[in-house]
């Protein structure tokens, strides 16, 4: 129930930030010049890419925290802190803490981050290759929440 409320306060918080970022433009919409239409298709375009972006934030953190709860990892909190998210799968995977600055290097963190999420795939009992999928684009969407929510 608690966690419902956290949900549902972020997603407010979300709202209100492209309430924000929207309410000049569409004041300036009232303007029947057409320098108004394109201030207002990318006010409209940003407020839409914001709302996925945060919408996405919430679900995979939801997801990772659920997934350490279900694995007895300590602070499953961190999901919610963005660098501080990939110490706790460093966690869930039993890998050592040290592998943050593995993550922090480009190329390199494709493979870590390959071993790490296959790792977090069999700490939850299910087969590694789930963590390779979830590298995917559109299998990324699914994976996160079957490793949270799946028995």
């Amino acid at each position: 129930m608690k966690l419902r409320g956290c949900v549902r306060n972020s997603f407010k918080l979300g709202l209100a930030a492209t309430a924000l970022l929207v309410l000049p433009l569409v004041a300036s919409a009232q303007d029947d010049t057409p320098k108004a239409v394109p201030a207002l298709l990318s006010a409209g375009i940003i407020g839409f890419v914001v709302i996925i972006c945060v919408l996405s934030y919430v679900y995979h953190s939801l997801a990772i925290q659920t997934i350490a709860n279900k694995t007895n990892t300590e602070n499953g909190w961190l999901a919610w802190i963005p660098i501080a998210n990939l110490i706790l799968l460093l966690n869930i995977a039993r890998k050592p803490v040290w592998w943050i600055v593995l993550l922090l290097i480009p190329l390199v963190n494709i493979v870590v981050g390959i071993i790490v999420l296959m790792a977090v795939a069999e700490a939850r009992n299910k087969p590694s290759w789930w963590g390779i999928l979830w590298i995917i684009p559109p299998i990324s969407i699914i994976v996160p929440g079957y490793l949270a929510w799946s028995d």
